[in-house]
């Protein structure tokens, strides 16, 4: 199997130090192997993306050393494409539509951070039938009839990172309790979830091994869930150590002191950006 990875920042900020710390482990991981490196812009939500940003990251990234194979993907260019490809899903009896807070809903259709909890919907619009649906309205999974849908299905996937390696399986009744149902889509926003859109594209592209933070492993369960019902391959996943503050809290984009562009304007090099987050210098 060919090793194919991305790095898949939003272009919502400048890069920080945890951003580089990913792409320079997936870069340097494809590399090694033989394979490709692709890079993703997930710029769904058009209110905060900025093609500023967008440019800037691909300067930091080759200011690193960091060359992509491929042109750049930006997902913004398939929303039209996704909402299709959730046809299918619809006509299985497994969205429903959702009125709920606008707010509570953007909220939804973000990547998690660390530290969040992931917000487990309580139901409010279940048992809603696809054609009360309104404009403006989400559609959301209803996650125990997909797992019925599933129900002979082998819910695993491998681990390579170092806080959880091996093969995991995917309880259906934890999935449940921690999950529960996802938005997918917010039409009239044309914005899709983080989860969607990445298995849409990580199976579109080819990708191998994801490469990301851990702190998206524990949410890795239901981008498998979705890979089963697209009958999308499953890819290995490596979710590697966080880079922290002298607080020990995760760095954000919020966290400009640590951006790359201000180290390299105060005259650092790669090789001491490298040094900062404990990677080798080839």
């Amino acid at each position: 199997m060919a090793f194919v990875t991305r790095f898949a920042p939003s272009p919502t900020g400048p890069l920080h130090l945890g951003h580089a710390y990913s792409a320079i482990l997936a870069h340097d991981m494809a590399r090694a192997a033989g394979g490709r490196f692709l890079l993703r812009m997930e710029d769904t939500d058009l209110d905060r993306c900025k093609p500023e940003y967008d440019a800037l990251i691909q300067e930091d990234l080759r200011w690193l050393g960091i060359g992509w194979d491929g042109p750049i993907h930006r997902q913004a260019t398939q929303i039209a494409h996704y909402n299709t490809r959730l046809e299918a899903l619809e006509d299985k009896d497994l969205l429903y539509p959702c009125s709920c807070t606008r707010s509570d809903i953007r909220a939804a259709l973000s990547a998690p951070q660390e530290g969040v909890a992931f917000n487990v919907y309580p139901g409010t619009c279940r048992g809603r039938s696809m054609a009360s649906r309104l404009p403006g309205d989400a559609l959301r999974l209803d996650l125990d009839a997909a797992l019925k849908v599933l129900v002979t299905a082998d819910l695993l996937f491998d681990e390579t990172g170092p806080a959880h390696p091996g093969t995991h399986r995917i309880n259906p009744a934890e999935a449940q309790a921690r999950i529960g149902d996802v938005v997918l889509s917010r039409k009239g926003e044309d914005i899709v979830a983080y989860f969607l859109a990445s298995a849409f594209d990580d199976a579109d592209q080819g990708v191998s091994h994801v490469i990301r933070g851990a702190d998206l492993f524990d949410f890795t369960p239901i981008q498998v869930i979705l890979q089963h019902l697209f009958g999308l391959p499953t890819p290995v996943y490596h979710h590697h150590h966080l880079i922290r503050d002298d607080q020990g809290k995760r760095l954000a984009k919020r966290d400009d002191a640590r951006a790359i562009q201000k180290y390299r304007a105060e005259g650092a090099t790669p090789a001491d950006i490298r040094r900062m987050i404990g990677l080798p210098i080839p």
